[in-house]
């Protein structure tokens, strides 16, 4: 039996949710729901992933774009689409559009990711570039939108994107009714604000926590300010959930029904990447992780069971091989050092036995012989090295001072 809905007034209602949700039935899929043991050991209660990365488009976002795409009249449907995005949204409503039949055009800004441009094209968008920042590709669209009457596609500010996103929140309940808390990471505002509204009009007693990354965290300022407020400056590796400013509509829903916002670093999102990836075996980009780091940054302060949702998988190679190298080095797993030896023939072998003893893995060597600091018969030696933690680390530096090196 659903229970009490919060009095709340919003325009978006959970009939609306339950009619997206049908209406998605055979669009979209209803995602996998898998456990943690390592997540559930650390947090002392069960853990929970809910993993939207493995949605048609690797992300949450055709939910919302099919659903405000359907709801719009024939006259609208025949005028076309147009979206502005770097990447998820702007697959989200190519493949929706494919779907309906409707034309759609997305901007991109020139910097996007070459694997989710061709993705945009193959789910039967025409792409065109514009801009550096998505701000820029934003403008460009809306310009269109003008000069063509294509209908613009909000990725997060419009009830029925709101609407289509909180089927997530339908299917946790459902998959998971003991659940207490639920995570969910925070850019505009309208995947956590269509959850938030979903679960509390059936399950009021459940925490709905949003995550955003400290380098784009937009709603704690303007929860502290009571309205949106615009950032300076963004700037994050999550570019899933880096959004300047909270959507209007969003805003009220999250202010009203989520019950906190934290920030993650990018450190954390770095380690909770490389976690989903090593532990859990998904392929999560950096903002569908968010609410794994915010689990990793402080696992005491959630009630449990906990879902955290995975709300993408779309993560470029050459950004994963960036983010993979830097959670390694966060999670004490790369060891940088320099060290003074005698500069003669054999020296560099003499070293490299002893990281070797030592179970090191070296990735890189570089000498130095001119630094006036440098006696006549020294040199310098830079060293990166692959370990297996900080514990290992350690050990790796005792074993260098015992063989008699000066670690600098």
């Amino acid at each position: 039996m659903d229970r009490a809905a919060p009095a709340v007034h919003h325009p978006i209602t959970l009939d609306d949710v339950r009619g997206a949700h049908k209406m998605l039935a055979g669009v979209a899929r209803v995602t996998p729901m898998e456990g943690s043991r390592y997540l559930t050991g650390l947090v002392g209660s069960p853990v929970h992933l809910k993993c939207e990365n493995l949605q048609r488009t690797g992300s949450f976002k055709v939910r919302g774009a099919y659903v405000r795409i359907a709801g719009l009249t024939q006259e609208e449907r025949s005028a076309g689409v147009v979206a502005a995005s770097a990447g998820n949204h702007a697959q989200g409503v190519a493949l929706a559009a494919s779907l309906l039949g409707v034309r759609s055009t997305v901007f991109m800004p020139v910097g996007a990711p070459l694997p989710k441009i061709a993705a945009t094209r193959d789910y039967g968008a025409e792409v065109r570039m514009h801009g550096q920042v998505v701000d820029e590709t934003l403008r460009a669209a809306k310009a269109y939108a003008e000069e063509t009457g294509a209908v613009f596609i909000h990725p997060f500010d419009h009830p029925d994107i709101i609407a289509g996103q909180g089927t997530v929140g339908l299917e946790i309940l459902e998959q998971c009714p003991e659940v207490r808390t639920i995570v969910v990471g925070i850019g505009g505002g309208g995947f956590a604000a269509g959850v938030a509204l979903a679960v509390k009009a059936l399950r009021p007693d459940v925490k709905v926590i949003g995550v955003q990354a400290a380098g784009a965290a937009a709603y704690p300022p303007s929860l502290a300010a009571g309205e949106p407020v615009a950032l300076g400056a963004v700037a994050t590796m999550a570019d899933g959930i880096m959004v300047g400013r909270p959507g209007d509509i969003p805003f009220k829903i999250i202010r009203e029904l989520v019950d906190e916002v934290r920030t993650v670093s990018e450190d954390a999102l770095s380690s909770a990447l490389l976690l989903c990836l090593e532990r859990a075996k998904m392929v999560v980009e950096p903002a569908g992780a968010s609410p794994v780091a915010a689990l990793l940054a402080d696992p005491d302060s959630f009630e449990g069971p906990v879902v955290a949702v995975l709300s993408g998988g779309n993560v470029d190679p050459l950004l994963m091989q960036r983010i993979l190298r830097h959670g390694m080095a966060a999670a004490g797993r790369y060891l940088s050092l320099r060290l003074r030896v005698t500069d003669r023939p054999g020296a560099l072998a003499t070293l490299l036995a002893v990281l070797s003893e030592a179970d090191a893995n070296v990735l890189d060597v570089s000498h130095v012989r001119t630094d006036p600091r440098l006696g006549l018969t020294e040199a310098e030696v830079e060293l990166h090295l692959e370990t297996k933690g900080p514990e290992h680390c350690e050990a790796v530096e005792a074993a260098l001072l015992a063989a008699g090196y000066m670690v600098i």
